[in-house]
């Protein structure tokens, strides 16, 4: 892969930043006499031990020695031993054909980051140029609308339905392009194809594996990149998992961004990318003069519980976890054909924590779902939101059933029927007259 056409003028104007290389040395064995780096000593940090005590009662210490190195600087792309910890995960989970390439070079790489969002905002930064195409399914996450938007792209919506991408239509739309198109300067040919392929934020849609292998080789045809972003992946409800586009890249095309938000918790801002080393090492050069490193502390927690855990433990938690949201999308499900049968149509999300809903009658849910619905106590999102145009009109609504009881999302529908029929009847009253 040449990836010379991806970068973006700002990413290739990166250079290294020769002072995060001396604060990466205050760990090297054998130890080397620092005084290189603006490195607070740590025998003035006020915080000197820590106790964390997980759902099972086993407690997690971290003692003086170790607080020491978690309220210290660390290294950029992540402290070694969890990212060592985190790549035999992704190995176990997708065997990427990449991680076989070049061994000594390792073209697989990865980096942790504060977040996933953190790390897609630099994936963008890296790639975008201002007038630059790039592709989005419709509909999409506002997060990545409004960074592309404020980036200057082009972007360019892709139809979906409850399998994901249709990848005849980004055949349709990839076909004004000729494959050659990406070797001529100013061809404008899409840089990448952005994804959510498991429960999609908003629509809940998953996609197939069958789906994911053409639009793989739409992606090698056509010379673009995929964004794999997949919080969900781990909240699929039938099993075995589907194979991921990292599972299929075989040229080195596919960046992949995982995050610990949904499964351990977000307030400890831990992502991680993976992909190829090239486009992996720019990301690096980027936090290197913005973020500098992850939060070392939620980083020595989180490695530390993995240590208790083990992979097996990790996965058995990751189990548990879908399964409470397995339950918990069914009673949003039995709310919602109680309360919205007849009112509204959607259709069973296989994974995440979103459910789709289209009302019937409405054309624009924005002002009954941030007036009338919130009035009354409940908080819904409107589709325009995740538009590229949030002005357009939609009929959609997002509900999320991770954190209400079920008691609350059958009382939040009763409520959202009400109004739906109290605004279509007084529509109707008004065609009348």
């Amino acid at each position: 892969m040449d990836y010379s056409r991806f970068l973006s003028v700002v990413s290739a104007a990166r250079q290294p930043n020769i002072l995060r290389y001396a604060s990466n040395v205050i760990h090297r064995k054998p130890p080397v006499i620092v005084i290189s780096g603006g490195i607070p000593d740590p025998s003035y940090f006020p915080f000197k031990t820590a106790t964390f005590t997980t759902e099972d009662g086993t407690t997690i210490e971290i003692g003086e020695a170790l607080m020491k190195r978690a309220l210290q600087y660390s290294d950029t792309e992540g402290i070694p031993e969890l990212l060592a910890w985190l790549k035999d995960l992704q190995m176990n989970l997708h065997n990427p054909p990449t991680a076989m390439y070049c061994p000594d070079q390792g073209q697989m790489a990865m980096c942790i980051t504060t977040g996933s969002q953190d790390g897609l905002s630099k994936v963008f930064d890296m790639l975008v140029n201002h007038g630059d195409n790039v592709l989005l399914e419709d509909p999409s996450y506002p997060m990545a609308v409004l960074s592309l938007k404020a980036l200057g792209s082009n972007i360019i919506k892709v139809p979906t339905d409850q399998h994901g991408v249709i990848p005849k239509a980004l055949q349709e739309i990839l076909s004004r392009w000729r494959p050659g198109d990406a070797k001529k300067l100013n061809n404008n040919l899409p840089k990448f194809l952005y994804v959510i392929p498991n429960g999609s934020n908003p629509s809940g849609s998953t996609m197939t594996t069958d789906r994911k292998k053409e639009i793989y080789q739409l992606a090698r045809y056509y010379d673009f990149l995929i964004i794999e972003d997949d919080p969900y992946y781990f909240f699929q409800f039938e099993k075995p998992n589907a194979p991921t586009f990292l599972s299929m890249d075989v040229d080195g095309r596919v960046i992949r961004a995982d995050s610990f938000s949904k499964i351990l918790s977000p307030g400890l801002r831990l992502g991680f990318l993976t992909g190829p080393r090239p486009l992996i090492d720019r990301i690096i050069l980027h936090s290197q003069c913005s973020t500098m490193n992850v939060c070392t502390l939620a980083q020595i927690a989180t490695l530390e519980l993995f240590h208790k855990w083990g992979q097996k433990g990790f996965l058995e938690h990751a189990d548990r976890t879908m399964e409470f949201y397995r339950s918990r999308r069914d009673a949003m499900l039995a709310a919602a054909d109680k309360w919205l049968k007849g009112l509204a149509e959607w259709y069973i999300p296989k994974a995440g924590i979103f459910l789709w809903i289209k009302i019937k009658g409405i054309s624009d849910t924005h002002k009954m779902l941030m007036e009338d619905t919130l009035k009354k106590g409940v908080s819904l999102i409107p589709g325009r939101a995740f538009d590229v145009d949030s002005s357009a009109p939609s009929p959609w609504v997002r509900c999320s059933y991770s954190f209400a009881s079920p008691n609350q999302m059958d009382k939040a529908f009763q409520i959202l029927a009400e109004l739906i029929k109290e605004i279509v009847e007084k529509d109707q009253g008004k065609l009348t007259l």
